[in-house]
């Protein structure tokens, strides 16, 4: 039998283009929807990363509601509400309807959210599994209307539905809810909801977090400063920064009618002066009119970028945690007996400025004999699977925790009762994928943060060293402490000394043993 043979023609007839909504609905593993549990997880950490991000940019102090219903036969509703500044009518449905679409993609500023995807994902998948719209309820002042939208997306065009769109009476001022009912399983463990809560308020200790889980058990995360994160600022790409590619585009939609004041006004850190030597450098006119140039031109003026000196990019477009508030918020969520943080210096990986953070608690929840707990951070939000993966991790098994005084088996944590925290602040991190669940292993990263650990480490030492002295201390006190009333009997024997006069020299040597040195 004779096969029919496909023509170019026929295959041709079968190609199309495939939005982006489409192709994320049949890959949803990519942005962490993986099975039910994890789905549960993500899509209320999308919803709180968002909350968190809108307060923190309009200045107020984040108070944010987690809710999670049990519907039944594996189908939840998961409800968080926030009283930031509310979100306009008009851009409701596309932030909540419309994957790649949102104000931080493009943007050289520290944010939770990146890639305009997470939220609009998280009721992609609820639609998928459940075939449930979501609910929005937002305000944005006193003056304004509570507006309530009933929304899904349509993945062949990756644009939003809107199903109801109405007025409706809200009792708060301003701010956000939002509901999606999805196909889950609640379960506990270090991987689950509640951890993720745990963590967030670790790294967040500005907020004040309320979390009703769906067994009826309630928690409240009370914060512990009063403090919003700095303010940052957004800054230009660096030169050091963009590729090939990306600067051949650059130049073919800049405003700018020199090569020189391109430079200046696409990109940070270059003064008139850098310019002018990157234009020599690369053997280039500094006139050049940039839509003209070439593709070698622009190897050139890569080359003459590599060979010039310029400054690292501002760091004010990054915000850390902070040392204080690290421990604050640590120590609020993980009881134990030291604690201790390190912040390190700003440093670069291809042109983005980014800052690491370490802080360690001895004591608390975890075993003697079991590995300590690694909590990892990015822009503030916990990372909780992955870890293998991660240059968090690879850094933390890196260092030889032997020299700080406490035991590790080769290549892996060390033991003991310790908590590791590890948080990397920075405008563009580098997520190993799209579901931004650990940290590239950048050399440059793995280094400070095996830099800043270090720091922790020999910290720690100090302490474990003072606490071993004590207790020596206090071993040979306790040892001569049994033996100070023989001494005074032996003395009574020896030189016939009075009962009164025995107590006395008992006393006093007594006295001698409870004073310390100054």
């Amino acid at each position: 039998m004779n096969r029919k043979r496909e023509t170019a023609e026929t295959m041709a007839s079968r190609q199309k283009s495939i939005s982006v909504s489409e192709f994320f609905s049949k890959n949803r593993h990519l942005l962490g929807f993986d099975n039910p549990r994890k789905a549960l997880l993500t899509a209320t950490k999308e919803a709180v990363d968002n909350a968190l991000d809108a307060c923190e940019e309009a200045g107020i102090l984040p108070d944010i509601i987690v809710k999670l219903t049990d519907l039944d036969n594996e189908r939840f509703q998961m409800s968080v509400e926030d009283n930031g500044p509310g979100i306009v009518k008009r851009q409701i449905p596309n932030i909540f309807g419309k994957l790649l679409y949102g104000s931080k993609f493009h943007r050289l500023k520290m944010s939770r959210g990146q890639q305009g995807i997470g939220i609009s994902a998280a009721g992609m998948y609820g639609l998928i599994t459940t075939g449930r719209p979501v609910h929005i309820t937002s305000r944005t002042s006193t003056k304004a209307a509570a507006h309530h939208f009933q929304l899904q997306i349509d993945t062949k065009k990756n644009k939003p539905e809107i199903i109801k769109d109405e007025e409706q009476e809200w009792e708060k001022d301003h701010g956000t809810k939002v509901e999606i009912v999805l196909q889950a399983v609640f379960k506990r463990g270090r991987q689950s909801v509640d951890e993720y809560l745990r963590q967030t308020a670790i790294a967040n200790p500005h907020v004040s977090l309320y979390y009703y889980a769906p067994d009826g058990t309630e928690h409240f995360y009370e914060r512990s400063t009063e403090e919003l994160p700095p303010e940052t600022n957004e800054i230009k790409p660096h030169p050091r920064g963009v590729e090939l590619g990306i600067m051949q585009g650059m130049l073919k939609t800049t405003k700018a009618k020199r090569l020189s004041s391109f430079l200046q006004s696409e990109f940070s850190r270059v003064s008139h002066n850098v310019a002018m030597t990157i234009c020599e450098k690369a053997n280039l006119s500094y006139k050049a009119y940039p839509i003209r140039i070439s593709r070698g031109d622009v190897e050139q003026l890569m080359e003459g970028i590599a060979q010039t000196k310029i400054l690292n990019p501002p760091t004010n477009c990054v915000a850390p945690i902070g040392e204080e508030q690290l421990l604050k918020g640590l120590s609020s969520v993980v009881n134990g007996e030291f604690c201790t943080s390190s912040t390190r210096p700003p440093a670069v990986y291809r042109g983005n400025p980014f800052i690491i953070e370490a802080a360690l608690i001895y004591g608390g929840d975890n075993a003697a004999d079991s590995p300590a707990r690694l909590l990892r951070f990015a822009n503030r939000v916990p990372l909780l699977y992955q870890q293998g993966g991660c240059c968090s991790f690879n850094a933390a098994t890196s260092v030889n925790w032997r020299n700080y005084g406490v035991q590790q088996p080769r290549g892996s944590l060390p033991t003991g009762p310790i908590t590791i925290v590890v948080h990397m602040a920075s405008v563009w991190v580098p997520f190993t994928s799209e579901s931004k669940e650990a940290i590239a292993r950048y050399p440059v990263i793995q280094e400070e943060v095996t830099k800043a650990l270090q720091e922790c480490g020999r910290k720690l030492k100090i302490h474990l060293s003072r606490k071993k002295k004590e207790a020596e201390s206090l071993r040979k006190s306790n040892y001569i402490e049994t033996y100070i009333p023989h001494i005074g009997y032996g003395l009574r024997d020896l030189i016939d000394l009075k009962e009164d006069d025995v107590n006395n020299v008992v006393s006093t040597l007594a006295d001698l043993l409870t004073r310390r040195p100054s």
